[in-house]
């Protein structure tokens, strides 16, 4: 009987496994080469850049795009992360507390609001508010209303973020802190929430550039044309030039703040990994 068995020299190799992974990445850029391709292929530039792409009208928004619209929607962002800071900070101590009523209280705040819209927080306090105490007048006018109501949708988040950061915390700390004669309050203070800060600043800076973007629903809140921020200004300048170019104006400017905020947590975050190593 002839020997059917195949020489070791003429033997078909097969592909090593780090040949399969080359191949397969390979394959994956062309096809995603290819669907770029497709795409910009079938697009209507022509008919975009009529729409979304015309100088002269980007032109004349500045520079009030950035000396208004933008001033206006950092300064609606910053206040409400400071309101929404220190009432999230407030809750995260009461959701703490050794005091039943108070950890109760933070956790159906906490709840409600994670939950609710931030389009009906506006409207609840551009509406509801001044139906419920007639004569009533938030300080700061709309900036002090849209401060409230970013800061209300804000603290719900960053009450969780700080009750993990403080509860991050070794223990040991606020033990060496009372056997140095601190009371629990100043310990807290003084020691705790320094530390518990550090871990979460990453976090928070990410809370940020949320409110960056949720600044646009101050439009719901009725604003004067000089209180009007990024979204606003460009969706009136759209509506007067019959024109989308406005829009994608003002959409850069927004990425002119989260892009570098982004590439700041990024680098916290990095930091922080390199520091827990």
């Amino acid at each position: 009987m002839a020997d059917t068995k195949v020489p070791p020299e003429l033997r078909k190799k097969g592909l090593t496994r780090s040949q399969k992974r080359r191949l397969s990445r390979g394959a994956q850029y062309v096809v995603f080469v290819a669907a770029v391709a497709a795409f910009a292929a079938s697009a209507d530039w022509g008919r975009l850049k009529n729409q979304f792409a015309q100088l002269d009208i980007a032109e004349r928004m500045f520079p009030d795009i950035i000396t208004l619209a933008l001033k206006n929607t950092v300064i609606y962002t910053l206040t409400g992360f400071a309101v929404g800071l220190g009432l999230g900070l407030l809750l995260a101590l009461m959701r703490l507390s050794s005091v039943g009523p108070y950890r109760w209280l933070a956790g159906i705040y906490i709840e409600i609001f994670r939950g609710l819209p931030a389009l009906l927080i506006f409207i609840f306090i551009g509406v509801a508010v001044p139906l419920a105490f007639p004569g009533t007048e938030i300080i700061g006018g709309t900036y002090g209303k849209v401060a409230l109501a970013l800061g209300l949708v804000a603290a719900a988040y960053m009450a969780e973020t700080i009750r993990a950061g403080i509860q991050a915390v070794p223990k040991g700390q606020m033990e060496a802190a009372r056997s140095l004669g601190f009371s629990p309050a100043r310990a807290m203070v003084s020691i705790i929430i320094p530390q518990a800060f550090r871990v979460i600043l990453p976090p928070l800076t990410n809370e940020l550039v949320l409110l960056f973007k949720d600044s646009s629903l101050v439009l719901f809140l009725g604003v004067t044309l000089q209180e009007r921020e990024l979204s606003k200004y460009g969706r009136d300048l759209a509506s007067q030039t019959a024109n989308s170019t406005p829009i994608l104006v003002a959409g850069l400017c927004y990425l002119l703040i989260t892009i570098p905020l982004g590439f700041v947590v990024r680098r916290m975050e990095a930091k922080a990994q390199e520091a827990v190593k």
